[in-house]
């Protein structure tokens, strides 16, 4: 079993901003699957199913991000899982807008909610699916640029970013499944 994670802030104020990226990504996968999203416990919004074959765990933390790693234990702890068996899609302002890149291990690149899961695991090893924001020009506007809806000319962009994203997940989980569960020979 699998836990794929969005990372987000709850509520309406933040439902449509770059820092929900994960969220959306998350909602796009529930959707394509009919996984239902109405487990309300360990801090999180969660619903179980299947993905390509493969029994899953999809969350939305429902902290905001910078304490997503309190979810994330509930969750591993109710679930008896492992951070091997962790797959978390978040924001990256360091990726343009569009850009989706996957990561195994690694630091959290000033993503709180990454940083808040490392701390709070006390281990890198877990799966990310990285979606590109892009960054503002003025470094001093990163907390209101990541918290800022995606303008008119992005929105068009994001349904496909979302697609790509889903189908980004879909090959993470058949590598992490051929990863986890070698075969004999």
């Amino acid at each position: 079993m699998f836990l794929i994670l969005g990372l987000g802030n709850p509520g309406p104020r933040y439902e449509l901003t770059r820092h929900n990226a994960g969220f959306l990504v998350l909602d796009n996968l529930a959707d394509k699957y009919k996984i239902k999203l109405t487990q309300h416990k360990y801090r999180s919004l969660y619903g179980k199913g299947e993905i390509e074959g493969l029994p899953v765990i999809l969350a939305k933390p429902m902290t905001y991000m910078n304490e997503s790693g309190k979810a994330v234990k509930a969750l591993l702890s109710a679930f008896n899982l492992s951070p091997e068996q962790i797959l978390v899609t978040h924001d990256d302002i360091d990726l343009p807008l569009g850009k989706i890149k996957t990561k195994l291990k690694g630091g959290d690149g000033g993503q709180l909610g990454i940083r808040s899961t490392i701390e709070t695991l006390r281990t890198r090893e877990f799966y990310r699916v990285r979606i590109g924001v892009d960054r503002p020009e003025d470094r001093e506007d990163i907390v209101d640029y990541v918290l800022s809806p995606f303008t008119e000319e992005e929105s068009g962009l994001l349904n496909d970013v979302m697609d790509k994203a889903v189908q980004t997940i879909e090959a993470a989980l058949k590598e992490l499944t051929k990863q986890n569960n070698p075969t004999k020979e």
